[in-house]
């Protein structure tokens, strides 16, 4: 999976609305060339009040968010709350757990899900540069992400 090819899929999976960050979108510079899902169910500008469900990052944030090592020629990774449930389902043990025990992960492999390096306890996982092994449960879990902040919006 690329990069386009995963905002196709969220973009055509609901109503989302999709943020590349860049210069004239006002984003910091650290950020140019990320991608932000939001709910936005109508069509005005994002689900007030929740920040993203999912993101595309394509770069190492210094001093915050390395461990996956971004800066990698054509690696990026797709991040997805998914939520405590489904993140102990898919990884074995709960974000709480995670957050304690977490350093056997290497956040840099391709292709595998993954706790998120820094969300992992709020919920979080990615993925390196999706391919064969993970294109099935990206698309799966870009769609829970997504049912997620539908239902938060309608409280």
């Amino acid at each position: 999976m690329d990069q386009e090819e995963i905002i196709a899929f969220v973009a055509a999976s609901g109503p989302v609305r999709v943020d590349r960050a860049s210069e004239e979108s006002g984003a910091p510079p650290v950020a140019w060339g990320d991608t932000f899902f939001t709910y936005d169910p109508g069509g005005q500008g994002g689900e007030r009040g929740f920040g993203p469900f999912a993101t595309i990052v394509t770069k190492d944030y210094p001093g915050f968010d390395t461990a996956s090592d971004l800066d990698r020629p054509g690696v990026f990774r797709v991040n997805m709350a998914v939520g405590r449930v489904a993140f102990t389902e898919r990884m074995g043990r709960s974000p709480a757990e995670y957050s304690v025990e977490g350093g056997d992960v290497d956040h840099a492999e391709i292709d595998r899900l993954l706790p998120h390096p820094v969300y992992a306890a709020q919920g979080w996982v990615s993925v390196v540069s999706p391919g064969p092994r993970t294109a099935e449960a990206t698309r799966e879990l870009l769609r829970l992400a997504l049912d997620r902040a539908v239902s938060r919006h309608r409280g």
